[in-house]
């Protein structure tokens, strides 16, 4: 998992301040500070990395997949975006009380050597599992002979 870099919003760029700042979008997105989580929607995400890809878990119970925005930019950053309305249509014309719902939630994670080619999504179950392969890591380190 040492290649694997949760998205901020200051910026991809690395620094010494980047796990603070990935810290403080961890804490801010978590859904058990009442105010964040009533000012909108969330959901849970699971990675998991080996050699040849990474696979990203999203929890969306109740989400069809019309309702899912998924995009993979050039620079690694994976996001899942998610709107949806609820609307009961009712045949009664005489209601007293009619509720609608419209919510949008949205994730970004950075997949620092993701492929953009060859990505697979499947949503069964409430779950959308992403498959998202790697590019092939060159060795960066050459050794020089002295003359």
């Amino acid at each position: 998992m040492s290649r694997l870099v949760p998205f901020n919003r200051w910026g991809l760029r690395r620094n010494d301040f980047e796990d603070f700042y990935n810290m403080l979008d961890d804490f801010f997105s978590d859904t058990w500070w009442p105010v964040r989580s009533l000012a909108r929607d969330t959901f849970k995400l699971d990675i998991q990395e080996n050699e040849r890809e990474y696979c990203v878990e999203a929890e969306l119970p109740g989400v069809t997949k019309e309702q899912i925005n998924l995009q993979l930019k050039d620079d690694g950053r994976l996001t899942i975006a998610v709107e949806r309305e609820e609307n009961i249509q009712e045949d009664k014309k005489n209601y007293v009380h009619r509720e609608r719902r419209y919510s949008s939630m949205q994730r970004s994670i950075y997949l620092r050597d993701a492929k953009t080619e060859g990505v697979k999504a499947k949503l069964q179950d409430g779950v959308l599992k992403i498959t998202v392969p790697k590019q092939e890591t060159h060795n960066d380190t050459f050794h020089i002979e002295i003359d």
